[in-house]
């Protein structure tokens, strides 16, 4: 895979998947610019990057604001003149039932997971289009395909980034750029390692390969979708869940 030259910005970079993304994006010669809220960590992760000859850019970033999103890819822009491949990894959980869940948590998820996503296409989209080339990753789940309780307003923004993926896709598909989306099924992430044990054995007890993935098998994932090898796979959901939901 040839990514000579091109530049990301990967939102959630500071640990987990996006993380992952950014590393591995990183490996294959990619300018990675990474964004987050947490300042701190990113600035670490770039320092990693940087530290294996890599090139890094850390953004203090909160994707639920267009003004912020503008900023950083103002930055972008600045430092390295252009964003070749998108991939939008930001996201949070507030967990409830639906009877129970409070309107601010339902709308928190909604702002960051799905507007989030929002805010960071439109705003690199129109330097896609001059440059007829571009890559647009969105990481949305395994539960946006199959469902699950207490989890309605998670599933929501995530599902809501499937349609997405499929209507930008539609739209820009003639300039050369492809809009695809990665399920994860269960991974081993910060978010996943807070879940008790015995909802750990429950999780497993449904997924044919018997274990949780890993953050760079994910990673792994997005990398080919955002090279050239992928030019003609476009407005696809694909399912890295080790068999747990199988379309």
């Amino acid at each position: 895979m040839n990514f000579e030259g091109r530049v990301a910005l990967v939102t959630g970079a500071s640990q987990g998947i996006g993380k992952a993304c950014a590393l591995l994006l990183a490996e294959a010669g990619v300018s990675v610019a990474l964004g987050s809220r947490n300042l701190e960590k990113l600035q670490g992760v770039a320092k990693e990057i940087e530290g294996h000859g890599g090139k890094a850019l850390a953004l203090g970033l909160d994707v639920s604001s267009p003004e912020s999103v503008k900023a950083a890819v103002a930055k972008v822009l600045e430092t390295w003149g252009k964003v070749d491949i998108l991939v939008n990894n930001a996201g949070i959980t507030r967990d409830n039932l639906v009877l129970r869940m409070k309107l601010a948590d339902w709308e928190a998820v909604m702002r960051t997971n799905l507007d989030g996503a929002y805010h960071c296409i439109q705003a690199v989209l129109a330097g896609m289009v001059r440059q007829r080339y571009g890559r647009i990753i969105n990481i949305t789940s395994v539960v946006a395909q199959s469902g699950n309780a207490g989890q309605a307003n998670y599933i929501a923004s995530k599902a809501g980034l499937i349609g997405l993926t499929k209507a930008v896709a539609a739209e820009v598909a003639s300039r050369n750029i492809t809009v695809n989306a990665v399920a994860p099924g269960f991974i081993s992430t910060p978010m996943t390692e807070k879940l008790s044990e015995e909802v750990q054995h429950k999780i497993l007890s449904v997924v044919p390969l018997g274990r949780m993935g890993t953050d760079r098998e994910v990673a792994q994932g997005v990398r080919f979708l955002a090279s050239d090898e992928a030019g003609y796979i476009t407005g696809h959901v694909l399912n890295i869940n080790g068999g747990m939901y199988m379309s």
